[in-house]
């Protein structure tokens, strides 16, 4: 699939142009592409799709969208990566992509020498433009960005004239620069480069009208005298000099520091910022760089500006104002740039304001690059800020310098992981990181990527070739130590991350160091305010964000603003906390955010379905810290509360109850689990009965232990999941745990089906019916179970008889789910007694519209699967099978693996149909392996009647025998539930010739 933003949205697969429906689905498309290979954030999605005001289901309806365009467009990928989505294509399938990899590749070749080259590659980067980019639609939220593009295509056209101009294209590019000249009237470059085309055309009369005409432009827009290159030039002309120079700047300055030998990566920040300090319009680009300490601002300022010599060949200057140590007097600033610029000592006025207003005359008409490295505070630099169009401003600073108008603020961060690891082998060598990647792989987590922390680690690496980087890695991980370790000479991450800490209020320190005591990594502006107070918590923000401590990540999917502190700065604060802090102290802040977390979860948990086979939620926590209107709207919408702290939740449990809290510790695990489960999310459900199972509290482990049973019989671990279930029941009924032990028997009764037991399921079913007889869901389950034994008992009428019963149930007081369940039972009872299909699809298929209105995809999986049966026996082949596959993609996303197998049992079935048994066979044999090692019973009687029906297509009557007699051995001859089954799968195992009917 190819993708074109240089012009209109443009979208081509090898089936020719995708035309995209509808403008929201192309706004999201042009930001994707437009960054492509790089996250984009919800937030700026969701501007981009709704420049005004978004809906209230701004979230929903843009997971909407971007589904629908996964679907327009297959075999692309759209990641959802952090807080937002990003668009994973190759550098060749996108114009933009191609157009700055070409242009690149041109630069180098000029600086190489080799201007022939440099043609080609801009030429081809200029060729891939089709008009003005996204010409067919207005994305406000991309103005800049094109903006900022359109000034790209002119600098690469001005490059590519250059190179071709320095092979002698004089004649051919005449034509051009004067339309381009005409376009841009005041672009000095532009008219330069036409005076010599059109002088090396013998057309100099036209070369010095040109000059005339530029410079009346000049005058009469700006009010200013063309600048000294293009002067020159013209005087040149004037003399008749045979050999027309091309226009070099009158006095070239670089202060630059050298760009360091082993700088690697930052290539999207180097594409940003030279993009925006690329001269253009009437003003002075002035670009702030800001970020966590040790982020290598500074090292990014310096190779930044060495790209953009060419850009402002004047000069660049590069001025260190030591502003988070000791700020640097400005006057005394400028008195040292007047001198750097030429200015005797005598002739640098004594008043500051004169030392400016010198300062800035000095750069009038020049193209100029200044770099401030390390500013204090806006003030500091005013006075240092060019006056005049032409010149550029690039500032580093520990903070984002919010009060200086007009600047454009960009935020380093660390290392990607493929820099961070780059950044290793320039400094270590990469041979040796090749050796032993996975330890360097620790090493760059354990420093959080951040550029200094991998410049110290890679330099003790260095000046110690023999020390095995496994040894590294583990001192860094340990916490205690990491700070120390992270020292090297005069680089050290402690000295620099004080410098930043000693900058803030006191006010502000302590929030830094509660903030870092709770040791998370996903912020929510909720904790914050949990912790100081709704007034303190703003302004303790607004002080470490402008400090670049605490870094905003956008808003999650309730609205809540959400911040990330890296993973050093919070090691630093919580070394501050343990040394200025007291212990009583500290723990009262666990204690206020535990107390907040269980009071919202349990808010929330109680206005989703219930869906869980678990026992209801218990007491009410303790009392809630947070403001009841802070609570309701967190609450408003509950699954999107859950969605968003669903990670914080589980990371938080484990220190709840490391620190002697279980009981509270368990309250969220249950609360979150109600989430969890709702959504098939059941890894995350073990992580968080796992971390509960070895409590000591025995009430807390048996109950987390009844869970991790009840999750390995979803995943098909049967025999497993019978033991632990039963020495769960052991447990509770000895500790009275009457509710929790009756969903045991429930649940211990569902597995027990699936192994071929259903004797024990239904004297089981019956024990848990009378323990759980006063809640009408925990009734509605057990009815199921009852039903499900009994007919694999070949009870079928009493089993229809349950079913009417939990129907009944459901109609009168069930949730959509649960109806959807009881439907679903109900239609498989009709195949069952009465062979019914056309009532079983019917209801099958009122069940799946319930579901696709309210979620829960594990039971969609489960009902779809059925309707693919009842499909089958109804010849309709095309519908089972797509019931199928559906079903299979969802188990396969959620992990069902039993219900995985059994759909994939189902579509191997119809490959032999198809007249591939070939294919089919080696499917339906890994589903055997599976089912044997699972301990199920039916299934792998099932299968084997199918692998037998495959095994007569391919003409092997011995295997297929042998597969039947197994079967036929091991099969229960009262279940009928196997039997219709199996019926009905082998209708999609006879040939289409045959007319899709099952032989007798």
């Amino acid at each position: 699939m190819k993708f074109g933003v240089l012009g209109p949205l443009a979208v081509v697969g090898s089936g020719g142009e995708v035309r995209l429906r509808g403008e929201h689905q192309r706004a999201l498309l042009a930001m994707l592409v437009f960054h492509a290979n790089r996250m984009v954030t919800t937030d700026g999605l969701v501007g981009a799709l709704w420049a005004e005001l978004p809906p209230k289901s701004y979230a929903s309806n843009l997971h909407t969208y971007v589904s629908r365009l996964r679907a327009r467009l297959p075999g692309v990928r759209i990641d959802h990566a952090g807080r937002g989505y990003r668009l994973l294509v190759a550098t060749e399938d996108v114009d933009l992509l191609v157009f700055r990899e070409q242009a690149a590749a041109g630069r180098t070749a000029a600086r190489a020498g080799q201007p022939d080259r440099a043609a080609v590659h801009l030429r081809r980067a200029l060729a891939l433009w089709r008009g003005h980019p996204l010409g067919d639609m207005h994305v406000p939220a991309l103005e800049a960005d094109v903006a900022r593009l359109e000034s790209e295509r002119l600098a690469v056209f001005e490059d590519c004239a250059d190179a071709e101009l320095a092979v002698g294209r004089h004649v051919e590019l005449a034509a051009e620069l004067q339309a381009m000249v005409v376009e841009h009237p005041l672009r000095e470059r532009l008219a330069g480069q036409l005076m010599l085309a059109l002088r090396h055309s013998g057309r100099q009369a036209e070369a010095l009208e040109v000059y005339r005409a530029t410079r009346a432009t000049l005058i009469d827009e700006l009010g200013v005298e063309p600048g000294a290159a293009l002067r020159r030039l013209h005087e040149s002309m004037l003399r008749g000099e045979a050999d027309v120079p091309v226009p070099r700047p009158t006095w070239p300055i670089c202060q630059l520091p050298a760009v360091a030998a082993d700088f690697s990566g930052r290539v999207d920040y180097l594409s940003e910022v030279t993009g925006l300090l690329n001269p253009g319009g009437h003003g002075v680009p002035v670009v702030v760089l800001s970020g966590d300490p040790g982020a290598g601002k500074t090292t990014l300022s310096i190779h930044v500006a060495h790209q953009l010599r060419s850009v402002y060949p004047d000069a660049q200057l590069f001025v260190p104002l030591s502003g988070a140590d000791a700020p640097r007097d400005t006057g005394a600033v400028l008195a040292d740039l007047l001198r750097g610029l030429g200015v005797s000592g005598p002739a640098v006025p004594d008043d500051p304001q004169a030392r400016a207003a010198a300062y800035r005359g000095l750069l009038t008409d020049r193209k100029v690059l200044v770099v401030l490295d390390d500013a204090a505070d806006p003030a500091q630099v005013r006075a240092l800020l060019p006056g005049t169009p032409g010149c550029a401003v690039l500032i580093t600073s520990r903070r984002r310098l919010s009060g200086l108008a007009g600047a454009s603020r960009v935020i380093v961060g660390p290392f990607s992981d493929d820099e961070a690891m780059h950044a290793l082998e320039r400094i270590v060598g990469r041979a040796r990181v090749a050796d032993e990647r996975p330890d360097a792989a620790r090493i760059a987590a354990a420093c959080g990527n951040l550029p200094l922390a991998l410049r110290i680690a890679g330099t003790r690496l260095a000046i110690r070739p023999t020390l095995p980087l496994g040894v590294l890695a583990d001192r860094l991980e340990d916490e205690g130590r990491r700070l120390d370790e992270l020292a090297v000479s005069d680089l050290q991450v402690r000295a620099s991350l004080t410098l930043s800490y000693a900058s803030l209020s006191e006010p502000t320190r302590a929030a830094l160091r509660r903030l870092g005591n709770i040791d998370i990594v996903d912020l929510p502006e909720w904790w914050i305010v949990t912790l100081l107070g709704a007034e303190a918590a703003d302004d303790a923000v607004e002080d470490l964000v402008e400090s670049g401590l605490l870094d905003p990540t956008g808003t999650d999917e309730t609205g809540e603003p959400r911040y990330r502190m890296h993973s050093l700065v919070r090691l630093f604060a919580m070394e501050r906390a343990r040394a200025e802090d007291d212990q009583a102290a500290r723990m009262a802040d666990g204690e206020l955010i535990i107390d907040a977390m269980v009071g919202i979860a349990d808010v929330a948990a109680r206005q989703l379905p219930w869906t869980v086979p678990l026992p209801r939620l218990g007491a009410l926590p303790r009392p809630q810290p947070l403001p009841p209107a802070w609570v309701r709207r967190l609450t408003a919408n509950p699954g999107a509360w859950f969605a968003a702290e669903r990670m914080n939740l589980l990371t938080a449990l484990s220190k709840v109850a490391d620190w002697g809290w279980a009981a509270e510790a368990m309250m969220l695990m249950d609360r979150l689990s109600v989430y969890l489960w709702f959504h098939g999310q059941y890894a995350d459900m073990r992580l968080g009965y796992q971390a509960l199972a070895d409590n000591p509290d025995r009430r807390v482990a048996a109950r987390a232990r009844s869970v991790l049973a009840l999750l390995r019989h979803a995943r098909g671990n049967y025999e497993q999941a019978i033991e632990e279930y039963r020495g769960c029941a052991a447990e509770l009924a000895d500790l009275g745990e009457g509710e929790a032990l009756g969903w045991v028997h429930n649940n211990l009764a569902a597995c027990l089906i699936a192994v071929g037991s259903p004797d024990e399921s239904v004297a089981l079913a019956t024990t848990a019916r009378a323990r759980l007889r006063d809640d009408r869901f925990a009734l509605g389950s057990v009815l199921h179970i009852q039903a499900a034994a009994l007919s694999r008992q070949g009870r079928i009428a009493e089993s229809n008889g349950i079913e009417a019963e939990a129907l009944d149930l459901a109609r009168a007081h069930g949730e959509p789910r649960q109806l959807a369940m009881a439907l679903h039972d109900r239609a498989w009872g009709y195949v069952l007694a009465k062979d019914d299909l056309a009532r079983a699809l019917d209801l099958t298929e009122e069940a799946i519209a319930l579901l696709r209105k309210v979620g829960s995809p594990s039971a969609l999986a489960k009902v779809l699967r059925t309707s693919g049966a009842v499909r089958a026996g109804l010849d309709d082949r095309d519908g089972s099978l797509r019931a199928f596959r559906e079903a299979r993609e969802i188990a396969r996303d959620l992990g069902e693996r039993p219900r995985e197998l059994s759909c994939t049992r189902a579509i191997a079935a119809a490959w032999i149909g198809d007249g591939r048994p070939g294919e089919a066979i080696p499917a339906l044999r890994t589903c055997l392996q599976e089912y044997r090692a699972m301990g199920s019973t039916s299934a792998t009687v099932i299968t084997l009647h199918l692998l037998a029906a495959a095994y007569d297509a391919t003409g092997d009557p011995r295997a297929a025998n042998a597969s039947r007699d197994e079967a036929e051995r091991i099969g229960d001859p009262r279940d009928g539930n196997s039997s219709t089954l199996l019926r009905m799968l082998l209708n999609l195992a006879v040939p289409k010739a045959n007319g899709g009917r099952a032989l007798p």
